[in-house]
């Protein structure tokens, strides 16, 4: 297996997993400065933001580093859902003194576009990575030409096949423990979701590019169990959530360090 700081530039085969809500520019530049491939989660960014992150990590890092985008469908908005929603919670709303109106409608999340492609385009990022499978072929053809490297998560085997077919770099196998949005794509069947440990060997064997393990490892075991799996590298989230450049609130810190 070809090892991920190789492919990737990187002196740690280690990937901060993107968490949007959580961090932004700050943590990618801290993990991209100390060896690992820093990430920067941009599905819940306008353009805008993404170029002034972006500019950010081009002054603070000359290191790789991994901009992350959804490529899910995006829903249409449904006013008697959103309505129930809001009359369901307004009496919390009252009691802690949130103003609903300031809560915006509709999903939070967008996917990858051509405007997204717009801002990437002057920055090159080296490793550009998805979720929910891949954006349509003209829009990866996009971040192909720029010559970074595609990465996005499976959840089966079926899944790490796909990905492989339409030409990923690196498939990121992600299991039931990941902290993070199920990965699922090709099916909504939570049936054949299963744990990291039992799902990577399964990818290792049934692709040829290389698998990075995702999904419950927080530690330099967890690490070492994923490699002598087969796996080139790992992808953490949660233990970076305590690093003095996360966005954590104080409230979860508390219930991170707790029992």
């Amino acid at each position: 297996m070809t090892d991920l700081r190789t492919i990737l530039g990187i002196e740690l085969p280690i990937i901060q997993a993107p968490m949007a809500g959580v961090q932004g520019s700050a943590l990618a530049i801290a993990v991209s400065n100390a060896g690992g491939l820093g990430s920067l989660p941009c599905a819940m960014s306008t353009p805008d933001t993404i170029r002034a992150e972006l500019e950010t990590i081009r002054t603070q890092t000359t290191r790789p580093f991994n901009v992350n985008f959804f490529c899910h469908v995006a829903p249409t908005p449904d006013a008697s859902r959103e309505a129930a929603w809001r009359t369901a919670l307004a009496p919390f709303h009252r009691e802690f003194g949130i103003d609903g109106a300031t809560i915006p409608a509709g999903p939070g999340r967008a996917p990858f576009s051509h405007d997204a492609a717009d801002v990437l385009e002057a920055f090159r990022p080296p490793v550009v990575s998805f979720h929910f499978g891949l954006p349509p072929a003209d829009l990866l053809e996009r971040v192909r030409g720029w010559g970074s490297k595609i990465v996005s998560s499976a959840t089966t085997v079926d899944e790490a096949r796909w990905l492989e077919a339409h030409g990923v770099d690196i498939v990121i196998a992600q299991g039931l423990e990941a902290g993070g949005h199920r990965g699922i794509f090709l099916s909504d069947d939570l049936t054949t979701q299963v744990g990291t440990f039992a799902l990577l060997p399964q990818v290792v064997r049934a692709v040829k590019v290389p698998v990075v393990a995702a999904g419950g490892i927080a530690d330099a075991q967890g690490v070492a169990a994923a490699m002598a799996l087969g796996a080139a590298g790992v992808q953490i989230g949660t233990a970076f959530l305590l690093c003095p450049e996360a966005s954590t609130t104080a409230v979860h810190r508390a219930a991170l360090k707790s029992e």
